[in-house]
């Protein structure tokens, strides 16, 4: 059985136990807001509703056949060439990931899609120079003075052993290691492999935080006419 398919077996149900697991223990591994009148915590205390983030998990992202939980899980970049391209199935440069992201974990898909905070006007509309037809695709590089422009047509690509390199940040599936892991856990989670969170190394972090988000946030999701995946429990 490949890797794969040991993670998408496995990630689904180690979730599920996991935010069973954090029912009672809710503390957000991070440090908390700060309010506007100088004190700490913010909205963190107090008579704060706690919240079951599981149908955040189990939902499924629209047109994709996958749940979040097997698109955040493992932190890897998938391509599949049945599907039409496009992230989460691939990434084009001008795809907006981070809010793509961050509204299929909050957000309830069957009222507000994937594309909910992408379509808010808080974003560039576009790059100062647009893109390249061809590859590499990206505008020539900018600078004082001006970087001269190439022709595009001489690269050379590295070919050695994968034991050769030295991974330094995961990013497969943006905002994961960003939003979802806590600071003290950060290197760690950097350090490891999708081997190790098909192992579940890491789900009790995200699950943790992400629950400690869902109740710091959920308030401000609703107030904004938008609807939380996630329950109160």
């Amino acid at each position: 059985m490949t890797a794969r398919k040991i993670i998408l077996g496995l990630t689904p149900a180690l979730l599920a136990v996991a935010v069973a697991g954090c029912e009672n223990n809710n503390q957000m591994a991070m440090d908390p807001p700060i309010a506007d009148d100088g004190d700490m915590g913010g909205d963190m205390g107090g008579d704060m509703a706690s919240f079951d983030v599981t149908p955040c998990l189990t939902q499924e992202i629209p047109g994709t056949g996958v749940t979040v939980a097997e698109a955040v899980v493992p932190d890897t970049l998938t391509v599949d060439y049945r599907s039409p391209s496009g992230f989460p199935n691939g990434r084009a440069l001008a795809d907006p990931v981070i809010d793509v992201t961050l509204a299929v974990i909050f957000l309830d898909l069957a009222t507000n899609g994937p594309a909910t905070l992408a379509g808010l006007p808080l974003n560039p509309p576009e790059n100062d120079v647009a893109f390249r037809s061809d590859f590499p695709y990206l505008a020539a590089a900018q600078g004082t003075p001006p970087a001269s422009d190439t022709s595009g047509t001489t690269f050379t690509f590295e070919m050695s052993d994968d034991s050769a390199y030295a991974r330094v940040d995961r990013m497969g599936m943006p905002a994961v290691s960003t939003a979802l892991i806590p600071t003290e856990s950060k290197v760690p989670y950097n350090d490891a492999a999708p081997e190790d969170d098909a192992d579940g190394v890491f789900v009790d972090d995200i699950t943790m935080v992400l629950t400690g988000l869902t109740e710091a946030l959920a308030d401000d999701l609703v107030g904004a006419g938008l609807t939380p995946c996630a329950t109160s429990s």
